[in-house]
């Protein structure tokens, strides 16, 4: 409701080609009808077709070439329609043809088009494509016309990027109570954009109440800027739902009580895979709400909590709740205020996931203690890992013997992310060494970790033989131009696996650390030494 949809991006006023009338697709039918059934050089050569076979040809045809160019105006609606219409008479013509040249049909078979020619039942209803415009009650009642066609398959729908005036939420109520018990999976995101307050309020009561009772798989509310008022207008909906398994409240101003109002109206969550808070207001107490529901969710498989203003207490929460998710295979908290007390109880939940196989924990203030923690974790678990953020927590060479065990260990990793930390070069070498025996590594990304120059040729050595690499990422770091220009010359015949180096810094450096090339060895820095230190360095795969 915050968000702002300007009348200027109403779409402009224009004459529309498609759809046809109904008239002017009965008039098409019986043209198709004489087509197969008079004299012509087709009919001369194949034979006519009786009544009753041209009579049930031609809906067919005329059916098939309607969806099939139906579903080339759903992907284009901001167009008039020509295309379509195009495709409409092409499609007629071409199935026309063919009938023709198959002839009259034996007595006893009914199959005028063949099954590899129809086109396959829509289940999918979307109206979120083109410009993101306000819609009101006229332009409700034609994009919605599908939805009230009988029969129809719809399952799954999607109004989002669309904003709903209360005219047209009313003319959706019906057509949404008529389908409520055939879908499976509701997407209402961004449907109230630039509305006033008390607008979009009575325009998610509508909805709510029109899909009160229908049994959905999927529910996505989010970029509503809900707030605890929007929460509880889709109350009816939430407290209806008993075998919901996916739940999308992302960028919807989940405060404390909001927090604790979606609590308290998801009464049934044991089915739930699926639940997603990025980019909200939660902060610890409403984490503590958030924390039952996880409580309750069993057979979760993806959480993400990222960007929601949880410290500590909210943190170790959210852990503890984890520890019951046996099945998480995905987990996403960024960019919250952690700190190390909750990545110790982080680190216990992590430890009995064995079907982990994303975990992003980037800027969570983790520390030393904290990432130590969370990779002896991570090592004695998931088997499976494939990604691997901890990016922007402060993490030094100190943890770097913890965090290349735990790395080495994960044979199917492909993506690494350590960027904005303070590896520095002994860190960097550990990391490289580790990095050697995975041969499924597709991405790692090391920048900002005042790395110099052996570390960056130690990375570079590693991920330049590994098949499939797609990307190192060394920017922002240390390393002397002559570094810069080794790594360069490895990556020479394949530069686009290496990600620019232009704010790179080799007079960069710590306070009260020698600048690299000072001193002995001068073009080679402290690095070279530092990598003869490490040379016989292994990382072992158990304690």
């Amino acid at each position: 409701m915050d968000s702002t949809t300007t009348n200027s991006q109403r779409r402009p006023f224009s004459i529309k080609l498609w759809p046809p009338s109904e008239g002017t697709r009965k008039v098409l039918v019986e043209r198709l009808r004489n087509n197969l059934t008079t004299n012509s050089i087709f009919t001369q050569k194949y034979g006519c077709l009786s009544k009753e076979e041209a009579e049930e040809s031609a809906d067919q045809i005329e059916d098939l070439a309607f969806n099939t160019a139906n579903q080339l105006y759903d992907r284009e609606p901001d167009g008039d329609g020509g295309a379509a219409v195009q495709l409409y008479a092409k499609e007629c013509s071409k199935l026309l043809l063919e009938v023709l040249k198959r002839g009259p049909a034996a007595k006893n078979d009914k199959v005028l088009v063949s099954k590899k020619e129809t086109s396959p039942v829509e289940t999918f209803f979307d109206i979120s494509k083109g410009q993101r415009a306000f819609i009101e009650a006229d332009e409700a009642e034609n994009i919605l016309r599908p939805l009230k066609e009988p029969g129809n398959s719809y399952t799954k729908i999607c109004f989002s990027n669309r904003s709903f005036g209360l005219g047209a939420a009313r003319v959706a109520e019906p057509i949404l109570v008529s389908l409520k018990h055939q879908l499976k999976e509701v997407d209402l995101s961004d449907f109230i954009a630039g509305r006033p307050e008390a607008e979009a309020l009575e325009v998610m009561n509508i909805f709510s109440a029109a899909l009160e009772g229908s049994v959905l798989k999927s529910l996505n509310l989010s970029n509503n800027a809900l707030g605890e008022k929007g929460v509880r207008a889709f109350g009816p909906l939430l407290k209806s739902q008993t075998s919901l398994e996916e739940l999308y409240l992302m960028n919807d101003g989940i405060s404390e009580e909001a927090a604790k109002a979606v609590c308290e109206l998801i009464p049934s969550t044991e089915n739930l895979k699926v639940l997603q808070f990025h980019n909200n207001m939660t902060g610890d107490e409403g984490a503590l709400a958030i924390s039952e529901v996880v409580k309750r969710s069993p057979f979760l498989e993806d959480f993400r909590c990222s960007s929601t203003r949880v410290g500590s207490e909210g943190g170790i929460a959210l852990s503890k709740a984890l520890e019951t998710c046996s099945h998480l295979k995905k987990l996403d908290l960024r960019d919250n205020m952690f700190g190390a007390e909750a990545a110790v109880a982080l680190s216990k939940a992590l430890s009995k996931h064995a079907d982990l196989v994303e975990i992003y924990l980037s800027y969570l203030n983790l520390e030393d203690e904290g990432a130590i923690a969370i990779v002896n974790g991570l090592k004695e678990s998931a088997p499976l890992l494939e990604i691997l953020e901890m990016a922007g927590n402060d993490i030094t060479a100190e943890a770097a013997p913890a965090l290349a065990a735990c790395i080495a260990s994960k044979q199917n990793l492909t993506k690494l992310i350590l960027s904005e930390n303070e590896l520095k070069e002994e860190g960097s070498i550990q990391i490289g060494k580790a990095l050697e025996g995975l041969a499924q590594l597709k991405e790692v990304d090391m920048s900002n970790n005042f790395m110099r120059r052996a570390g960056a040729r130690m990375l570079a050595q590693v991920v330049i033989e590994k098949p499939g690499f797609k990307l190192l990422n060394i920017n922002g770091n240390i390393i002397s131009d002559e570094g810069i220009d080794e790594v360069k010359e490895m990556f020479k015949k394949f530069p686009e696996m290496l990600a620019p180096l232009d704010e790179n810094d080799p007079e960069g450096g710590d306070d009260g650390e020698e600048s690299e090339g000072e001193g002995e060895g001068e073009g080679e820095g402290d690095g070279d030494g530092l990598e003869s230190k490490l040379e016989n360095l292994e990382v072992s795969h158990d304690d």
